[in-house]
């Protein structure tokens, strides 16, 4: 009954994908139409756009597992500093200036804006290669978990094939329609995150292991005080790491600040600024708070751990399947619940994939040929979509250990790199190129430093758990640099 169901959810949620991606196809037919949609996205297509590709399939599995069964109802507070620095706080700061001067440059990617605004190709050329060379395998880790919830359901299943659906799936509709067909489909994800976590939440605290709102607290604490601090605990200084990251971390990101880029007007950037914030909001905050509740069903091994399979990535697909699996009412929960999950790896996969594609198509082939057709540029752009998306399928499922050491830094480099030259130069007209290059190599100087250091004196393992720092350290760097330099070299 679990498969047949599931599997009924998994057939109309392809036909309604692909279907959104079919009717989009007249409007990708430029590169500004592929990339950006005509520049005409209302208030609810770009707030939604922007939320889905903010939360992946790694915040629900990973994450929410990880930190919520460790941290308890404390870790919700990285999904309230998500919704209120990475959403309100960066729409309000970012948004009109972004798509107003991106306008005027005529800058159609995070590139194309650094080189029309510090008059730079080399600055244009080497923002392009950072994107290339970590957001492929960033995008890798978009997976993560998707098989491990898959196989929960289709026992014995191979996961690869649930990847598979998931990358040809994304590539089909992407490489029809573009950034509309994009923005469509993550309207109707964002939908489908919300209606999967509001029934997962409802179900999950009415179970006997719960017994209701009342009853999270006192059963919370029976088992550790520590999972009913507000404030962290003893992960305190964890907490505010990431938080600062994965918050501030978005103003840097291309396939984040390019949702800026297609806004309509700026009444509609008012209106998506609260969308945004609220969508972020709920589903930051409600996937850290599932994670807590794990604790209530699963056991603990003397170590701590959860004794389950797969370790954290195992604890929310054992958590549902456990909880969800005993009427036909909780089996379409879980089917919704997969879709849910399926929604945040293709939102985000797909910005990824387009700000990959268009730094290759757009900005590196666009430099060595500039006169290059539209038409002739859109099938590159179209056939490095379908690459990038093959590559990431590739390196998820091949494990490569390279590719995934890569993917614990790449948040911190590509951030670290971007934030503070695009941030400074869309509120400063003394910015200048010299100081710019210095804020784009932070990312790579800091984090490849600190990743060297840590490497040579305590081992890799100890480097790797010091990625978020290190992000947050190169982020720092970058905003502090750009001003500074500009002052001493003119």
């Amino acid at each position: 009954m679990t498969q047949l169901i599931t599997t009924i959810s998994l057939a109309v949620f392809i036909v309604i994908m692909l279907s959104i991606g079919i009717i989009s196809t007249k409007k990708a037919g430029t590169v500004e139409g592929f990339l950006l949609g005509g520049r005409s996205m209302g208030p609810w297509l770009s707030a939604f756009s922007y939320g889905t590709s903010y939360f992946s399939a790694v915040i629900f599995i990973g994450y929410a597992g990880m930190h919520g069964w460790n941290i308890g109802l404390g870790s919700m507070w990285i999904g309230v500093g998500n919704a209120l620095l990475g959403c309100w706080l960066a729409w309000k700061v970012m948004a009109k200036r972004t798509r107003n001067m991106t306008r005027e440059l005529n800058a159609r990617t995070m590139p194309e804006f650094f080189s029309a605004r510090y008059d730079s190709k080399g600055m244009k050329l080497f923002s392009a290669i950072i994107i290339f060379v970590f957001l492929i395998p960033y995008s890798a880790s978009v997976y993560k978990g998707l098989g491990t919830m898959f196989s929960a359901i289709y026992e014995g299943a191979d996961p690869a094939v649930c990847m598979f659906m998931v990358a040809a799936l994304t590539g089909v509709y992407l490489v029809l329609g573009g950034y509309v067909a994009t923005a469509l489909n993550d309207l109707v994800q964002g939908l489908i995150m919300i209606i999967g976590l509001v029934a997962m939440i409802i179900i999950l605290v009415n179970r006997p292991e719960v017994g209701g709102f009342s009853q999270i607290i006192p059963r919370l604490s029976a088992i550790d005080t520590q999972l009913v601090d507000l404030t962290g605990g003893n992960s305190a200084s964890f907490l505010i790491t990431n938080i600062l990251l994965t918050s501030f971390g978005v103003w840097g990101l291309p396939q984040m600040v390019h949702k800026y880029y297609a806004v309509k007007d700026e009444s509609s950037i008012k209106i998506a600024t609260v969308i945004s914030t609220l969508f972020a909001l709920f589903i930051g905050a409600g996937a850290y708070f599932t994670g807590s509740l794990s604790r209530l069903f699963l056991p603990a091994a003397e170590n701590g751990m959860p004794d389950v399979a797969g370790g954290f990535d195992g604890v929310m697909p054992s958590l549902l399947i456990q909880s969800l699996t005993s009427n036909v009412f909780s089996i379409i929960v879980l089917s919704v619940i997969l879709l849910l999950l399926l929604s945040a790896s293709m939102s985000t996969l797909s910005a990824i994939v387009l700000s990959s594609s268009s730094a290759v198509s757009v900005d590196l082939i666009g430099e060595i040929k500039p006169n290059i057709k539209d038409k002739h540029q859109m099938v590159i752009m179209r056939f490095l979509c379908i690459l990038f998306i093959s590559l990431s399928f590739i390196f998820a499922t091949m494990n490569i250990s390279f590719i995934v050491n890569l993917m614990s830094f790449s948040w911190g480099v590509v951030a670290g790199s971007f934030i503070g030259p695009f941030l400074w130069g869309i509120y400063s007209s003394k910015v200048t190129k010299a100081g710019a290059w210095a804020g784009l190599l932070s990312g790579t100087v800091v984090v490849g430093g600190a990743m060297i250091y840590f490497c040579s004196t305590v081992g890799f393992a100890e480097a790797k758990a010091l990625a978020p720092q290190m992000g947050v350290a190169a982020m720092l760097v970058s905003i502090i640099s750009v001003p500074l330099v500009s002052k001493i070299m003119k």
